[in-house]
C-alpha cells in the first residue's frame, strides 16, 4: 500500500465532498486507502458521503475527540507506507499525491513533507513552510520582527521567507493541512500528542520528528486549502483552544530551557488571546446595528452550456448575480469541475491572482448541483 490518507471532519460535508473527489482523481495509479474520520457532525456527514464514497472508510465518533486523536485513530488501522494527514476544506491536485511520493522514495532522509498551499484568493500561504517557533522566533513572530524582516534568517525564521518557494527544500514546520509522514518514522517517533485538543500538534508532530533524527521538506506541489473552512475562527472557543495549544507547546519543548523567556512569550500569547477576545467582542457589539445593504455579489461562470444554466438558475434562487462575461466586474469565479480538473482550476486561479487578487475561487459540481463558494454553499 502506498498511501494512507486520513482526513478529520467536523460538519464540513460540502467541503469534504470536494475533497474526496479530489484526492481520488489524485490517487490514479497508486495504492491508496481512505479514512475519513467524523468527530460527532450534525450535519449528516457521514450518512451524505458514505453511500457516495464506498470506497472511503468512514470512522463515525460518538462524540468530538478532537484532532489529534480522531488521527490517530485512523493511524492505528492504517497499512500505506507513507501517511497523509488531510484537512477536509482542501484540493489537491491530480500529481500532489504523487509529487510528494516521489520526493520521499528520493530522500529517505526526509520524514514529512508539506505542500505548496495557496488561498481560496489564489495566494500562496507562507504557513507552507515555518520554522520550529522557539521562544526567539516567537517572540520575533510576536512583536513584529517577522513582518518588518520577511526574508531575514534571523528574525524571520517563523515562515522562512528567504527560501525559494518554487524550489523543494529543507524546512522544520510542516502544517496539518497537507502532512505526508513516513510510516517508518511515526512508528519510530509515536502518534499524535492527544493533549493538542486542536492545533498545535501539527507544531509538535514536526518537532518530534526533527528530534528523532529526521529532515522535513517542503515540495512546491500546489494545493488549495480554504484556511478555516473547518474550523470557527470567529468563536471565543477557536481563541480559547488556539492560544492553550501554544502553550502546551511551549510547555513540553521549551519551559524548562528558557525558563524566564518562556514567561515572556506566555505573557505575549495571554496578551494576544485576549486582543482577540476583544477584537470579537466589538465585533459582535458593531454587528447589533443596522448596517448599508451590500451589494449582490457576482459570480463569474466558466463550464458547460448544461452547466451554466443550473449555475444560473442556483444564483438567481440564492441572490447572486451570474454573469459569463469574464470583463464585467466580479467577486467570484466558479468553475465547472466536469469540465475542468482541478489542477487546471488552481493553476488558473494562481494565475488569475498575479493581476486581480480580490477574485475568490468558487466551484460548480453538476453531479450534485452544489455551489461552492469560500463565503457560502449554494444549493
Amino acid at each position: 500500500m502506498d498511501l494512507s490518507i486520513i482526513i478529520v471532519s467536523y460538519n464540513v460535508r460540502y467541503y469534504l465532498e470536494q475533497c474526496l473527489h479530489s484526492v481520488l482523481a489524485a490517487s490514479q495509479g497508486l495504492s491508496v486507502e481512505v479514512f475519513v474520520v467524523d468527530n460527532c457532525s450534525t450535519d449528516d456527514s457521514v450518512a451524505y458521503l458514505s453511500g457516495r464514497f464506498p470506497q472511503v472508510h468512514f470512522i463515525a465518533n460518538p462524540d468530538n475527540r478532537g484532532f489529534s486523536r480522531a488521527n490517530n485513530q485512523a493511524i492505528r488501522q492504517a497499512q500505506g507506507r507513507y501517511v497523509l494527514l488531510l484537512n477536509p476544506d482542501t484540493i489537491v491536485t491530480e500529481h500532489s499525491l504523487t509529487d510528494c511520493i516521489q520526493y520521499l522514495d528520493q530522500h529517505p532522509e526526509v520524514g514529512g513533507t508539506g505542500a505548496a498551499m495557496y488561498g481560496s484568493n489564489g495566494r500562496f500561504a507562507w504557513e507552507s513552510r515555518r520554522g520550529v517557533p522557539t521562544p526567539w522566533t516567537a517572540f520575533c513572530k510576536m512583536v513584529g520582527l517577522t513582518v518588518l524582516f520577511p526574508h531575514s534568517r534571523r528574525f524571520g525564521h517563523y515562515y522562512m521567507r528567504y527560501l525559494n518557494r518554487k524550489e523543494a527544500n529543507y524546512i522544520e514546520i510542516i502544517s496539518g493541512a497537507f502532512f505526508m509522514i513516513r510510516r517508518q518514522a511515526l512508528d519510530q517517533i509515536g502518534l499524535l500528542d492527544e493533549t493538542f485538543f486542536m492545533y498545535g500538534e501539527d507544531i509538535d508532530l514536526s518537532y518530534r520528528l526533527l528530534q528523532g533524527g529526521w529532515r522535513n521538506a517542503y515540495v512546491p506541489t500546489p494545493i488549495l486549502h480554504y484556511k478555516g473552512e473547518s474550523t470557527q475562527k470567529s468563536s471565543y472557543r477557536y481563541v480559547h483552544v488556539f492560544y492553550e495549544a501554544m502553550l502546551i507547546f511551549f510547555d513540553k519543548h521549551f519551559r524548562r530551557r528558557y525558563f524566564l523567556l518562556s514567561e515572556l512569550i506566555r505573557l505575549a500569547v495571554y496578551l494576544r488571546a485576549v486582543i482577540d477576545m476583544l477584537k470579537r467582542t466589538l465585533q459582535k457589539f458593531l454587528d447589533l446595528f443596522p448596517h448599508r445593504q451590500p451589494a449582490p455579489e457576482v459570480c463569474l461562470c466558466l463550464g458547460s452550456d448544461e452547466s451554466l444554466q443550473q449555475m444560473q438558475e442556483l444564483c438567481n434562487r440564492n441572490g447572486v448575480v451570474f454573469t459569463t462575461d469574464p470583463h464585467a466586474p466580479h467577486q467570484y469565479t466558479v468553475y465547472d469541475t466536469s469540465l475542468y480538473t482541478y489542477g487546471e482550476i488552481l493553476n488558473r486561479l494562481i494565475a488569475q491572482a498575479k493581476d486581480n487578487p480580490t477574485t475568490l475561487l468558487g466551484t460548480y459540481n453538476p453531479g450534485t448541483r452544489i455551489m461552492i463558494l469560500p463565503s457560502d454553499i449554494l444549493s
